[in-house]
C-alpha cells in the first residue's frame, strides 16, 4: 500500500461530503466502499468525520446546517487543492475573476483553508496543511481517484486555473482537457452540453471501483440513483455518473489497466 506522505502544491489533496443525513451518508458510503469513521469535535463546534481505510484517511463527511437546508442546499461533493501559501492565492483570486466565498480559516492544528469560485461560479477549496495533509490514500479502489471540472467556457477556465496554480493545459481530439503540475496529470476539464439539462460548472470527483457493474448495482440496492450509465472511455476503462440517497453527485471508474502511483507516497 503506497500511503500519500505529502502534496506538493497544486494538486487536489481532500475531498468531502457536505449531506442532509450524515446517518444515512455513513451507511452508504461503509457498504459501497468498505469505509469506516472517526468523528472529530472541532473547534467551531460541528462534528467533522474522517472516512478511513484501514486506519488512512480517504476523504471527510460533515451535517449540513439547517439554514443551509431550509435554504435549499443540496448535498454536495467539494474538492481541495493542497498550497502552502494559503493567503497569496486568496489574495490573487479576485484579480483572477474568482471570488472567494468563505473567509480565509485556520481548522484548529489540522491546516488553513478557503473555500472559493472561479470566474464559471465552480466551487474548490484550497488546502495548507499542518497535522492534516489531506488523502493518505488515493489512485486505488474505493478512495478518489480523479478531479474533474465541468465548465461553460473552458479558454476562461483554463486561464483562471493556469494563472492560479501554475497548471499547464493540454486538450486531446475530443476537446477535453487535462491539467498538469510538473508534467504530473491530475485533473480534467470539459465543457457542459446542452444535452445535459441545467448542470451549473462544478468540480465533479470520481471514485476507483475493482468492478463498476457490481458497484453500480450496489449503489441501487442501497438506495442511490443512476446518472449516467456504464460507459467506455475508449481503452482507458468505464465510467458511471451516480448519485448517494442524500442526493449527492460523483462518478465512479473502472480502469482496464494499471494508474498513476500516488504523488508524495
Amino acid at each position: 500500500m503506497k500511503v500519500v506522505k505529502a502534496y506538493p502544491d497544486g494538486l487536489f489533496c481532500w475531498v468531502d461530503l457536505m449531506t442532509s443525513d450524515i446517518l444515512g451518508a455513513k451507511q452508504f458510503y461503509k457498504e459501497l466502499f468498505g469505509w469506516q469513521f472517526v468523528d472529530i469535535t472541532t473547534d467551531k463546534g460541528p462534528i467533522y468525520t474522517m472516512c478511513q481505510l484501514e486506519g488512512l484517511n480517504v476523504a471527510g463527511l460533515s451535517q449540513m446546517s439547517p439554514d443551509l437546508q431550509s435554504q435549499g442546499m443540496p448535498p454536495v461533493w467539494s474538492s481541495y487543492i493542497k498550497h502552502d501559501h494559503v493567503d497569496q492565492i486568496a489574495d490573487r483570486i479576485d484579480s483572477l475573476g474568482g471570488k472567494v466565498i468563505m473567509p480565509l480559516m485556520d481548522i484548529m492544528q489540522e491546516g488553513r483553508m478557503l473555500m472559493a469560485t472561479d470566474p464559471s461560479g465552480a466551487v474548490f477549496g484550497v488546502w495548507q496543511p499542518m497535522n492534516h495533509i489531506g488523502a493518505q490514500l488515493v489512485n486505488m479502489p474505493n478512495t478518489l481517484i480523479w478531479n474533474e471540472l465541468q465548465t461553460h467556457d473552458i479558454k476562461q477556465a483554463q486561464n483562471f486555473y493556469c494563472k492560479l496554480f501554475g497548471w499547464d493545459a493540454s486538450m486531446d481530439e475530443n476537446d477535453y482537457v487535462s491539467f498538469s503540475t510538473d508534467k504530473r496529470v491530475h485533473a480534467g476539464m470539459m465543457q457542459i452540453q446542452k444535452e445535459w439539462g441545467e448542470v451549473p460548472p462544478n468540480w465533479s470527483i470520481y471514485f476507483m471501483v475493482d468492478d463498476i457493474e457490481d458497484a453500480v448495482t450496489e449503489i441501487k440496492r442501497l438506495g442511490g440513483n443512476l446518472r449516467v450509465p456504464p460507459t467506455a472511455v475508449g481503452e482507458m476503462g468505464t465510467f458511471s455518473v451516480v448519485q448517494d440517497p442524500q442526493g449527492a453527485f460523483f462518478t465512479i471508474m473502472q480502469f482496464y489497466g494499471p494508474v498513476d502511483d500516488p504523488p508524495g507516497y
